[in-house]
């Protein structure tokens, strides 16, 4: 019989953990004195005892190790529960949400997609701000751990191409993940803390600058006013631009080059191609803008720089409404979005990676058919790629791609039109947050769309988060069975 209290007491645990962050923006509701604290008093109460329960209950079920089958259900319902409870808030709070715009805006949160349901979102009490990037933050460290201890050893997506990268997991997986865990969480923390320090400097408001630096390296995109980084000036949105660059780059690298180890950083196959792409979109649209203005203009370029880097790692922040700019920038956006960062970082979407794995795959099968005789071995970085990497590649873009059109048409049933339904899908699916249209663009957000929409949305961030073969491995038949 498949044991489930391993599983419970794991995600009761962490439940209970997520209540007692609550504390930080009760604080800050009390230092600003608008009476808002006693919502996460409330929330804080709640959250902490139904996981404090749950861990208790399932106390006495606890082993050493958890098996590969629990590992899957673990992954998945955490992404699950967190934002449960981390909706609370939200429904108790100044935004008197209900349950289902509770719970998106929360998933948006912990998926680290940024897209909200939220408006008048600069009168919001500093806690629910507060919130709302500590979500996104615990989010973005949280899919990290995921994706360089977890999905590797889960054979997940072609992850598992990294793990001799990272660290050997076999045989010794939970001293050698707690301490790859312990060295990426710190890069994080570090990379935040760096983050507030240059908004502070480039004219921030301090509470602005902790909020925003959250949101930013955890490439979530939550901003503490509706016109996002708009508000702001073109210091704050090259601080944004090169903090979002770092935060969509590998974080073993960075724990690597703590380490004194800085070749692999700058021979990473992926990372070079990344900001190759970045570099090609960003000249495209920018000559495109100049081309159409008839000026050169250093506005013209910090915005497509800054909104090109927005979307290609996911984060979803704008500083202008593109959806202006005509038809070319709109489909560049479209398809950046669906590019992504490096693997192992807090970036969304495919990643950068795969599309490198299935050039190769092409390249070796066309030299094959140019040579019938000749042995062609497709190779990522110098090294052989294996078939089941490519076979674990193949699927997930198969899966990725089906998933984004059965999401489309379920949202088209809806009563949603076309382009909102296929960038609504590929901004949850990809994690990005903002779609395109004048509904769910860079200058609109996803309150007016219907409750149905934003259930199937939801659930698409979900599945997207966990690189989607997870979630399809724990509702199959066969995972069940003994």
């Amino acid at each position: 019989m498949f044991d489930l209290r391993p599983v419970g007491y794991v995600i009761g645990l962490l439940v209970a953990s997520l209540g007692l962050t609550m504390l930080a923006p009760l604080v800050a509701d009390l230092i600003a004195g608008n009476g808002h604290w006693f919502v996460f008093f409330e929330s804080a109460i709640v959250t902490v005892l139904t996981g404090g329960l749950i861990a208790l209950a399932c106390a006495n079920g606890v082993t050493e190790g958890l098996t590969l089958r629990q590992t899957f259900l673990l992954t998945s319902l955490v992404w699950l529960m967190l934002p449960v409870f981390g909706a609370i808030p939200f429904v108790l709070g100044a935004t008197e949400a209900n349950f289902t715009d509770a719970f998106f805006e929360a998933m948006s949160g912990l998926t680290t997609t940024g897209a909200t349901v939220l408006t008048g979102i600069d009168a919001l009490p500093e806690g629910i701000k507060l919130w709302r990037g500590m979500l996104q933050w615990l989010g973005g460290v949280g899919i990290i751990v995921v994706a360089m201890v977890f999905l590797p050893e889960l054979r997940v997506g072609g992850m598992q191409i990294f793990r001799s990268e990272a660290f050997d997991t076999m045989g010794k997986i939970l001293p050698r993940a707690g301490e790859i865990a312990r060295q990426i969480f710190v890069v994080y923390f570090g990379l935040s803390i760096a983050c507030a320090l240059c908004y502070l400097a480039a004219g921030m408001l301090p509470f602005d600058a902790m909020v925003h630096a959250m949101t930013t390296v955890a490439t979530g995109g939550m901003a503490n006013y509706d016109q996002s980084f708009a508000t702001f000036g073109a210091g704050v949105h090259y601080v944004a631009v090169t903090f979002m660059l770092l935060a969509a780059l590998p974080f073993v690298r960075y724990v690597q080059l703590l380490a004194g180890t800085a070749l692999p950083m700058w021979r990473d196959p992926q990372i070079r191609v990344f900001f190759v792409i970045v570099a090609f979109c960003v000249l495209l649209i920018t000559s495109w803008v100049w081309g159409r203005d008839g000026v050169m203009s250093e506005v013209a370029l910090r915005e497509a720089l800054f909104n090109v880097v927005s979307i290609i790692s996911g984060t979803g922040y704008a500083n202008a409404d593109y959806m202006a700019w005509g038809t070319f920038p709109v489909a560049m956006f479209f398809f950046i979005g669906l590019i992504g960062g490096c693997a192992g970082s807090t970036a969304c979407s495919v990643k950068v990676f795969r599309y490198q794995l299935v050039f190769a795959a092409i390249k070796s099968q066309i030299r094959q058919i140019h040579s019938p005789h000749g042995v062609f071995t497709p190779r990522y970085d110098g090294r052989p790629i294996g078939d089941d990497v490519l076979n674990s590649v193949m699927a997930f873009l198969v899966a990725f791609f089906l998933s984004l059109g059965a999401t489309a048409v379920l949202l088209g049933l809806t009563g949603l039109d076309f382009i909102t339904s296929v960038s609504g899908a590929s901004a949850a699916l990809a994690n990005i947050g903002p779609g395109l249209g004048l509904e769910i663009g860079p200058a609109g957000n996803y309150a007016g769309i219907n409750d149905t929409a934003k259930w199937i949305l939801s659930i698409a961030m979900f599945v997207g988060r966990l690189e989607i073969m997870v979630v399809l491995t724990i509702v199959s038949i066969k995972f069940w069975r003994n």
